[in-house]
């Protein structure tokens, strides 16, 4: 289960803004005068940092739906591989986390209406959830 909170980091100007089990949090930067920026952390993760909090808590549900995953070596448009396992929903979720990516875009992508493509994500929320739960009540921390 996710926690949110104002809980330090230890460096100045970071907040951690959601902890989730297993290592994985997303912290909350200043990136200057009234500017916050959200950089997803894991383990064996190099992190990837985002404008809104929404963007980086999807990011963490794609993480977590597929079991963690390194985006080294898949190039500046590429997805990392274990994706495509994962299905279209995922791979649907994890653009929608890219910039300039939007409901419009990726139906047109996929060849479905922008209500499905939410659908899809939203699927992939509710799986990204129930694996954090579950993870919570086996005691992974």
């Amino acid at each position: 289960m996710p926690t949110s909170g104002t809980q330090s980091t230890g460096d100045a100007g970071e907040s951690i803004h959601r902890e989730y089990v297993m290592d994985v949090r997303i912290v909350a930067a200043d990136d200057g005068p009234g500017e916050r920026r959200y950089r997803f952390e894991a383990p064996h993760h190099r992190g990837e940092t985002f404008d809104d909090p929404e963007t980086a808590e999807l990011y963490a549900d794609v993480y977590f739906d597929v079991n963690g995953f390194q985006e080294e070596g898949t190039g500046e448009r590429g997805v990392p591989p274990v994706m495509y396992q994962a299905g279209r929903d995922t791979i649907a979720a994890y653009l929608y986390t890219r910039e300039g990516v939007d409901v419009e875009w990726l139906g047109s992508f996929f060849a479905h209406r922008p209500e499905k493509v939410e659908r899809m994500i939203d699927n992939v929320r509710k799986r990204a959830e129930s694996i954090r739960r579950g993870a919570a009540e086996r005691g992974s921390a």
